[in-house]
């Protein structure tokens, strides 16, 4: 692991469906208690889109593998220190522990 430590607090959302009396709407919503992980930045990038910058930041985060974890897909998100993040891959490892590793993607700017 990159830090080797279980030490930021993350908080799986789940999308649900609002119906406002218009129209429905995907909402995410907080998924579970919060649970720690391991976190390591491993990439950023700036894409040029309609004359404006978005800049995004890569991170995998690392959490131990446990009925609800297992849980998680790649429809979920996660949030961790005020960021929000997509999640586009989930993988297991074994490292020492059985874990589950989570690739994700944020707005470097939020």
């Amino acid at each position: 692991m990159a830090g080797g430590r279980l030490d930021d607090l993350v908080q799986f959302r789940r999308a649900t469906l609002v119906d406002d009396g218009l129209t429905k709407r995907e909402v995410f919503e907080d998924h579970g208690p919060p649970i720690w992980a391991d976190k390591e930045d491993v990439s950023g990038q700036e894409v040029w889109a309609a004359a404006q910058v978005a800049a995004s930041v890569t991170t995998v985060f690392r959490v131990q593998f446990a009925p609800f974890t297992r849980d998680i897909t790649p429809g979920d998100r996660l949030s961790c220190d005020g960021r929000e993040y997509d999640i586009s891959a989930i993988r297991e490892v074994i490292l020492r522990i059985r874990l589950l590793e989570i690739t994700a993607a944020a707005r470097a700017d939020q």
